[in-house]
């Protein structure tokens, strides 16, 4: 038993698909994943690494009262396998190598929802089961499962041709060819800069045959595996003309490579100083605001839709993910944050010290909002010295 076996139950590995659900774009609803593999190209993978590292801080909140049993799990882990940060990372990966990202839930013995997992399937298929519209997920194995569409949760980039899937990473094929390409002149460099090549005329042959025996005799002396010249070459008399051949492989210059780079970066919306761990203050509240929001919203809209029913939703049970963004600030904006609103009772002692990476006060001490420096907190009464007397 391996882990497809774990997470998908066997009575949808196999349904009786009718036909396919028609979108209403008309386009047949079969999808393969592109095969750009964008991922392999190290650029990319270092800009998809970063948005999808960020999106693993986030906190994710069950709120409301429906599924407790659910709500229990999903407090601890999405699933027995992963923890949620790796589930956001990968899910955040998946979403930008591919277009789509889908989320499917996990079932325990007794076919109740225990849990979610993302899938990178190589094709999948919308098609209808008892008048339903289904998914059935194809893998590089082989082997396949299908879940109902209203269970499975999906997230979109680029959403334009179909109705409920992203578009693929096209788009970006022509970048990744310029990509491929100075990648390539930069090898064919390295390795002509160890060799050299040259042409000189040759005298007194008659014949083609004579001049390629000539040609063989002079490489097996001078470069042969039996050569013995201590690394200098000798030319007899025979030989006139003599010019070395340079080779000059075009690359990029580092004008059109910053293009290249800037290209891939504004289309994951990341930029270099993210990229390399050195933006602070408002360019990482920025980069939140255009990186991490819209991946949380759409991520808590989905998750909450999959998970509950609209009657449990409206009821107020939500899935929610979350980032202090107040972690973006710098050290002294948060002393002054501090400040500023600490002694005014806006925000509370744990509050304060979650700003700084630090752990709550034990027993709800932290839970207090001091205000303006007095021995007393909201919520208590103040301390009087002439009640005392």
């Amino acid at each position: 038993m391996g882990l497809f076996d774990k997470l998908f139950p066997k009575k949808h590995e196999h349904i009786n698909a009718e036909q396919y659900f028609k979108l209403l774009t008309g386009y047949t609803p079969v999808f393969q994943n592109w095969d750009g593999k964008i991922y392999e190209s190290e650029l990319v993978r270092t800009a998809i690494d970063a948005r999808a590292r960020h999106i693993s801080k986030l906190s994710v909140y069950i709120e409301g009262s429906a599924q407790p049993k659910l709500q229990t799990k999903l407090r601890q882990a999405p699933n027995g396998f992963q923890t949620w940060s790796q589930f956001l990372y990968r899910l955040s990966t998946i979403l930008d190598a591919k277009g789509t990202a889908f989320i499917l839930p996990v079932y325990d013995r007794y076919m109740e929802t225990c849990g979610v997992t993302t899938v990178l399937p190589s094709k999948y298929e919308l098609v209808q089961v008892d008048g339903e519209p289904w998914l059935k997920f194809t893998f590089s194995d082989g082997r396949s499962t299908a879940e109902e569409l209203s269970k499975v949760g999906i997230m979109t980039r680029f959403q334009y041709d179909s109705d409920l899937f992203g578009s693929t990473n096209g788009a970006l094929s022509s970048t990744m060819k310029l990509i491929n390409l100075q990648n390539q002149g930069i090898e064919e460099a390295v390795t002509n800069s160890a060799s050299y090549r040259f042409m000189a005329k040759v005298n007194n042959f008659a014949k083609a045959t004579d001049l390629t025996n000539e040609r063989k005799r002079f490489n097996e002396e001078n470069f042969g595996p039996d050569a013995d010249g201590g690394g200098l070459i000798l030319f007899p008399n025979t030989y006139s003309e003599i010019q070395q051949i340079s080779t000059k492989p075009f690359t990029v210059d580092a004008e059109q490579m910053k293009m290249i780079q800037t290209n891939v970066f504004n289309y994951f919306g990341i930029n270099e100083k993210v990229l390399q761990n050195s933006a602070t203050g408002d360019e990482l509240d920025a980069f939140f605001n255009g990186g991490i929001e819209p991946f949380a919203i759409q991520g808590s809209s989905v998750l909450s839709k999959m998970l509950f029913t609209s009657s449990e939703r409206a009821h107020g049970s939500e899935v929610y993910l979350t980032a202090n963004r107040l972690q973006y600030m710098t050290v002294s904006e948060k002393v002054n944050l501090a400040q500023q609103l600490g002694d005014r009772g806006m925000i509370t002692i744990d509050e304060v010290r979650d700003l700084f990476n630090y752990p709550p006060l034990p027993n709800g001490a932290g839970n207090k909002a001091p205000i303006r420096g007095e021995y007393y907190f909201n919520g208590e009464e103040k301390q009087d010295a002439d009640q005392t007397e």
